[in-house]
Formats: C-alpha cells, sequence, structure tokens
C-alpha cells in the first residue's frame, strides 16, 4: 500500500487553528518519510487545546505559518493519492477550513478514516479512540496527541487492517474529497 497518514493539531476550537501537522508517507506497505511542523496559527490558544497536546503560543512564535507549510506538503494532496486519519472528519476538516482562511485552492485527494474501518473490524473494543486501538493491535503510540506519534500510529493501524481483511474489504471505506 501506497499513501499519506495526517494529523493535526489546533490552537483552540476552531478548525482553521492548526498548530501542528504530520504526515506519514508509506511506500510499499512501510513508513518511509515523517514529515512534523509546528505552524504558527496567528490565533490565540484554548487552555483546553494545550492540556491537550501541550503546544504553547511560545513554541509556534517562530514556527511557519500555514501557507509555507502547505507549499512543502501539497503535493502529495492530489486526485490519485489516499490520505488517511484517524477521525479523518477532523483532520479533513482542519485542512479544508485552514485552507479556507488562507484562502488557499483546496486539494481533491481521496481518503479513509481508519476510526470507521477499526468500528467496521473490530466491534468489541471498548471504545474506537487512537490510543485503545493502538494498544490492542500492539501498535506502538508514545505520546498520544503528538501530531507525528500519531499519524505514525494512524498508518500502522491501516497497514495491520490491510494484513488482516486484505486490500479489498478496505476500498469500501475510501471517499474522494
Amino acid at each position: 500500500m501506497n499513501f499519506v497518514a495526517m494529523d493535526f493539531e489546533t490552537a483552540n476550537g476552531k478548525r482553521a487553528s492548526a498548530c501542528s501537522i504530520a504526515l506519514a508517507i508509506v511506500r510499499n506497505n512501510q513508513v518511509a518519510h515523517e514529515f512534523y511542523s509546528l505552524i504558527n496559527p496567528e490565533t490565540d490558544f484554548s487552555w483546553r487545546n494545550i492540556n491537550v497536546h501541550g503546544i504553547h503560543q511560545r513554541d509556534v512564535v517562530d514556527a511557519p505559518t500555514f501557507p509555507e507549510v502547505w507549499a512543502h506538503i501539497s503535493p502529495l494532496f492530489t486526485a490519485n493519492k489516499l490520505v488517511v486519519a484517524h477521525n479523518a472528519s477532523f483532520d479533513n476538516s482542519v485542512l479544508k477550513r485552514t485552507l479556507e482562511r488562507y484562502q488557499l485552492m483546496p486539494p481533491h485527494y481521496l481518503t479513509l478514516d481508519t476510526l470507521k474501518t477499526s468500528k467496521q473490524f473490530y466491534p468489541q473494543m471498548i471504545n474506537h479512540k487512537l490510543n485503545t486501538v493502538c494498544d490492542e493491535l500492539h501498535i506502538s503510540l508514545e505520546h498520544h496527541h503528538n501530531a507525528l506519534d500519531d499519524s505514525v500510529a494512524c498508518a500502522n493501524i491501516l497497514l495491520t487492517q490491510q494484513q488482516q481483511f486484505g486490500s479489498s474489504a478496505l476500498r469500501n471505506f475510501v471517499k474522494a474529497i
């Protein structure tokens, strides 16, 4: 499988407040490259979000803004590329709202949500949060809500599901954005 696993953290409750992004780039069924960047969201941080991910406003003062990061990563988001996330509705909406905020052209790509696949394939789990799924599948997740660790864990969840259930079982979960 070839795909990109994506994870965002946000500065506050607004989806257009991305303060970090990570991408795990999978080639031939293994994580081949990792990308991580703090993002200066040019907005205030909520203590609730800080408590989740530990990123403070002072941490992003010298970080690039989203348009600077997007210039580097946008080639990974094309019509024939699969972009995966755990709770993809959140991460896809962060990307969409942030692109709108900066008046950047939204990409068209394929997406798959490992939260949805996990609910389908593992209905017996007590919940389907990223850390729970990782624990149940014996996938390493060192720092939950660190975007890089979360994106790599998401990639490994999908690779595990592909091994256990096959590519054809996953195709029904792929959607176009």
